[in-house]
């Protein structure tokens, strides 16, 4: 039986943070923030899962740039970032590479985000290193801005 935990403390996407990125003056993609929904922050390598989907299409995870702390990490670099700490009050940045971004107007972003709670075993689960998850996913519509 699968354990997580949901803690709905605040909006996952940020409002009002959609943008089309540009480099060169072309448009090369769009970038939004999300926050933890938690009472506490974590480590990057206790994320399990991040998945964005937009307008019901999910993007390719080698498109996304998770940002934080002044510093840009690929998803796949995710797992070894044991140092890389999420402080709940800070928003992480992510970066959408899709040439031409996206068009005027609103646009729903889903986010499906899981964190491993390291310091909480599954309760009654007999596996090694089963730790319950935090369901900190979210969606959102937003306008995006130029």
């Amino acid at each position: 039986m699968a354990f997580s935990m949901r803690l709905p403390f605040v909006d996952v996407v940020c409002d009002d943070s959609l943008v089309n990125t540009y480099v060169n003056g072309k448009r090369l993609g769009y970038e939004f923030q999300i926050r933890l929904s938690n009472y506490r922050g974590h480590f990057l390598s206790c994320i399990e899962e991040f998945v964005v989907a937009v307008d019901g299409n999910e993007v390719n995870s080698d498109d996304i740039t998770f940002c934080l702390n002044e510093k840009e990490f690929t998803l796949r670099q995710l797992p070894s970032l044991i140092s890389e700490f999420w402080n709940l009050i800070e928003p992480a940045t992510i970066k959408v590479f899709a040439p031409g971004g996206l068009t005027e107007g609103d646009h729903h972003i889903d986010v499906k985000l899981m964190l491993r709670i390291p310091y909480m075993a599954v309760p009654g689960s007999k596996k090694e290193h089963d730790y319950a998850k935090l369901d900190s996913c979210g969606s959102k519509t937003l306008s995006v801005r130029d």
